[in-house]
């Protein structure tokens, strides 16, 4: 049964080796690596092509101008050929049982989605916290965003055209997941941590001020309602603290 792993890059030169060498190393080896380079230069091609020779499963779609992530996880799904999609940022590291561990229990239980727990990393490796979830519906989703990317596993037949990443610099994700719920799609819970990503401090995800601006588009999207948007931003962001303190239980 194959597996599409969609991998964005955009200027991830120290890290972009260790990620692909984590997917290479699965124990399930039934996949196929979508890479999709978002930095229109001649080191990124000269670096993701050295990349390709590795591994005859390794595509490379070379974008003309810089589109964000969300916009480049589109093309590879667009393309892709597998009956699950799997997803990992171009810094990020997938132990080396995640995608046979996700697979055999959505097998088994006839999950559409699925997500894990997962390990934040910094730069050198080394663990700062584990951030744990939950089965996930609309309920939980309008209030927080307890999926880590990296470890979500999905069948790509629910990936309909109104159904894919936003064009937001951040919160792309949580725009699709919240297509997802709202569609009745529930984020199954593998309490199992089986990825690691990675803190970085020039990350746009690290960015508070554009996650404030993005999270009330997503919200103002669903809603259409500018207070309700706000509320909701609100809720978003006081849950997003608690996470955060709660890190600190763990190192």
């Amino acid at each position: 049964m194959l597996v599409s792993i969609i991998i964005p890059y955009y200027k991830k030169q120290n890290y972009i080796k260790k990620t692909i060498n984590s997917v290479l190393s699965q124990s399930y080896q039934k996949f196929e690596i979508i890479i999709v380079n978002d930095e229109p230069s001649k080191l990124s091609k000269n670096i993701l092509s050295s990349l390709k020779k590795k591994d005859k499963r390794i595509k490379i779609i070379n974008n003309n101008k810089n589109i964000g992530a969300g916009e480049s996880r589109n093309k590879g799904i667009k393309i892709a050929k597998g009956k699950y999609i799997a997803f990992i940022d171009s810094d990020d590291l997938w132990k080396k049982n995640k995608l046979k561990t996700q697979i055999n229990i959505m097998k088994k239980f006839n999950y559409n989605l699925s997500h894990t727990a997962y390990y934040i990393i910094n730069k050198n490796n080394n663990k700062l916290t584990l951030r744990e979830s939950r089965n996930l519906n609309l309920e939980y989703l309008k209030n927080s965003c307890d999926i880590g990317l990296s470890t979500v596993m999905i069948k790509k037949e629910i990936l309909k055209k109104d159904r894919l990443f936003s064009n937001f610099s951040t919160k792309e994700d949580y725009y699709l997941w919240l297509k997802l719920a709202y569609a009745g799609e529930v984020f199954h819970y593998i309490k199992q941590p089986l990825s690691y990503w990675r803190k970085t401090q020039n990350s746009l995800s690290s960015s508070i001020i554009q996650k404030l601006i993005d999270s009330y588009k997503v919200y103002y999207h669903f809603e259409n309602n500018f207070i309700i948007s706000i509320y909701r931003t609100i809720i978003l962001s006081l849950n997003f603290l608690r996470k955060k303190n709660n890190d600190y239980r763990f190192l």
